[in-house]
């Protein structure tokens, strides 16, 4: 395939899956029960980055959670605070969900040569890895911005660290579960680009 091509191909990609996973997202918020007063849901919006950065490799999956992250931001559905809190709890927390894509080649590779168990491990690496970060950044932000929440004679980091679990635990193993069957029912050529 030409570059030129690929890279259209690319963009429209990247474009498509951060709308994806907005509207996921926005479905998730707008069924959601509220159990986190601070921010946070169960929700599937990580998904369409996984799929990205398992295609396209960490570029692709940077700038696609980077464009959730920003589509949260201008489009009214994010908790913002304060500027640095919307900047860490959407643009860095879900751009670093593409890091995931560090383990795109071997995905390809093993999916290729039908080695199911080694892509569906590499794919759960990753899910755990793009999720590990994004945790990392809103248990940072619950540390520095959430912390008068914590109940009384709690230490903020132990509130930050179970409060942030509570959702993001459930969205990596739901997320991973997805992913998994999403490529499984995928033909070969459609996972397997040309770059």
């Amino acid at each position: 395939m030409n570059s030129k091509k690929s890279n259209t191909r690319f963009i429209a990609e990247v474009a498509v899956f951060s709308a994806l996973a907005y509207l996921l997202d926005l479905a998730a918020n707008i069924m959601s029960l509220k159990i986190w007063p601070q921010g946070g849901s169960i929700s599937i919006a990580m998904v369409p980055v996984f799929l990205i950065a398992y295609r396209w490799g960490i570029k692709g999956g940077l700038l696609t959670g980077f464009l959730l992250g920003l589509l949260q931001f201008i489009l009214g559905f994010a908790q913002i605070y304060t500027i640095i809190q919307g900047i860490i709890d959407y643009f860095i927390a879900f751009t670093v969900v593409g890091l995931s894509g560090v383990f795109a080649g071997q995905i390809k590779k093993s999916f290729e040569k039908g080695e199911r168990t080694k892509w569906m491990t590499y794919v759960t690496f990753g899910a755990f890895l793009g999720s590990l970060f994004r945790y990392i950044c809103h248990v940072f932000s619950g540390i520095v911005f959430f912390g008068e929440y914590a109940p009384e004679g709690q230490p903020v980091v132990l509130y930050s660290l179970v409060y942030n679990g509570t959702y993001m635990l459930p969205n990596f193993i739901v997320s991973s579960i997805i992913i998994i069957l999403v490529i499984s029912a995928m033909p070969k050529k459609m996972f397997l680009h040309e770059a």
